[in-house]
């Protein structure tokens, strides 16, 4: 059963950060054949007898390597701050609608009565009901 668990959630994980992980995978795979262009682009100077161009194919081949790296780490790093990220979002654009609708900027012609602002600024609505069970 535990192994079911273990499946369970990570085809959960893989299907909810598919497109990170679809990316994080392109990128290493773009750092394993810069090895292998590196490795054709030796020879082929080595053939043609222009060594001079040797450190510029190495500083690039491990610039792009690096970069990759880099880059897979940070998103990695960065999978699951995201969605805390947006939750907290989701939240403060909900508390400035309920501003928005309090402040009265002239522009609406119908205007909001005391009682009715009262309510928008209460959380929850309580019933008599719920006052009597809370006593």
């Amino acid at each position: 059963m535990f192994k079911q668990v273990k499946s369970a959630l990570f085809w959960y994980y893989l299907y909810k950060f598919r497109k990170r992980v679809i990316l994080i995978s392109f990128l290493l795979i773009i750092a394993l054949f810069a090895n292998a262009i590196y490795d054709d682009i030796i020879q082929y100077l080595t053939l043609k007898e222009k060594l001079e161009y040797l450190e510029i194919a190495i500083l690039i081949k491990w610039s792009i390597i690096i970069f990759n790296i880099l880059f897979s780490i940070s998103l990695i790093l960065t999978l699951f701050k995201s969605s805390e990220t947006k939750k907290v979002e989701k939240e403060v654009i909900k508390k400035n609608k309920n501003n928005d609708i309090i402040k009265n900027d002239g522009n609406n012609s119908s205007k909001l009565t005391k009682r009715e602002e009262s309510f928008l600024k209460k959380d929850l609505l309580k019933n008599k009901a719920d006052t009597l069970v809370e006593r």
